[in-house]
């Protein structure tokens, strides 16, 4: 068993028999009292969110997360396939366990697989795509004093805000953890 003092940011750890990946960790150390340890945590399978406290010191199940490389397929109504670049063999995930990072996601490109007690449990991106504009309004020079921007809509369906500069075809370069342009790629 760990300690709430071994995990961090991106660990998973199993309460009540679910496991739950650390959105936010944060060590609090009151002036007054024992210390706690305040996290946000995301259950694997159903995506949802839960605050929980807890002392400092107390101890936690730590599951290991094993990263491996997938190639992503296809989505179908409720699951999205991927598959083992290594070995071949396929895996679906829950569209509502990877909502977030569906967003800035290609077919036929490859992340990195998050397989916890050999169970496919998410992905992670890569810090930055590169996606193309297939939908914005054509920007007017000179209406803003310093640099404006408006919306867009990539071809993954996600919505960002880009410079006026941009135009419908042009490829951007877009940071998948805060969902906001990078630059003209």
């Amino acid at each position: 068993m760990a300690t709430t003092s071994d995990i961090r940011k991106g660990s998973a750890i199993e309460i009540s028999g679910k496991i739950y990946f650390i959105v936010e960790y944060q060590h609090v150390k009151p002036g007054k009292g024992n210390a706690f340890v305040r996290m946000r945590l995301k259950n694997i399978e159903t995506g949802q969110v839960i605050d929980m406290t807890l002392k400092s010191g107390s101890e936690v199940n730590v599951v290991r997360v094993e990263k491996r490389q997938v190639q992503y397929l296809y989505s179908d109504e409720t699951y999205s396939h991927f598959m083992d670049v290594v070995s071949f063999d396929q895996y679906q995930i829950g569209n509502e366990t990877i909502s977030e990072e569906k967003k800035f996601l290609l077919e036929n490109s490859e992340v990195v697989g998050l397989f916890a007690d050999d169970r496919f449990v998410g992905i992670e991106l890569p810090f930055f795509v590169v996606l193309e504009v297939t939908e914005t309004e054509p920007g007017i020079k000179g209406n803003t004093v310093q640099g404006g921007t408006k919306p867009a809509i990539v071809e993954t369906g996600a919505k960002i805000n880009v410079p006026l500069f941009v135009n419908k075809g042009d490829k951007v370069k877009v940071d998948t953890r805060t969902g906001e342009y990078v630059e003209r790629a």
